[in-house]
């Protein structure tokens, strides 16, 4: 099983592509794409391009996305990320794909164990679990690794 992660984000989004045990996953690939700024619909256009160049150049067999999070005291925030969530999924119909949604509590239970954890645990558990090319890594990149194997973690048996 080949599962490509987005960790959504108007101003940066997480991708990783991971494949195999969840309890050994391999990775394949991962990156943290930033927008270039700009008019909102062309940030989006080049999330959807971003996700679209990501399965066609690694062809998963499913997508997995962080679903929201809702802050009351961060409203104009979550709707850039709701509006990338939607270039992003966009991107998976169009390819077929079956899409899981994980919370940011279930990504973390699968990590760490421990679903109230922070990005501090979260981001040193990853390395552990997964074997990574050495290179510098924005957090976002390291969510959507982390949900990637929290995906492997869960699928069905079979799927």
């Amino acid at each position: 099983m080949r599962v490509l992660a987005i960790d959504p984000g108007f101003d940066r989004m997480g991708l990783a592509v991971l494949e195999g045990d969840p309890s050994r996953p391999a990775h394949i690939w991962s990156d943290c794409v930033i927008p270039a700024k700009g008019a909102p619909e062309e940030r989006l256009a080049a999330v959807h391009e971003a996700v679209a160049g990501a399965i066609r150049e690694y062809a998963p067999d499913q997508v997995a996305i962080e679903s929201l999070f809702w802050s009351t005291n961060n409203k104009r925030s979550a709707l850039g990320v709701a509006e990338a969530r939607g270039a992003a999924l966009s991107a998976a119909a169009e390819a077929g794909l079956s899409v899981s949604e994980h919370s940011p509590q279930q990504v973390k239970l699968a990590v760490t164990g421990y679903g109230a954890a922070d990005k501090k645990a979260v981001a040193a558990m990853v390395p552990r679990l997964v074997r990574l090319p050495h290179k510098k890594r924005l957090d976002d990149e390291l969510d959507a690794i982390a949900l990637a194997v929290c995906a492997l973690s869960t699928r069905t048996p079979g799927k």
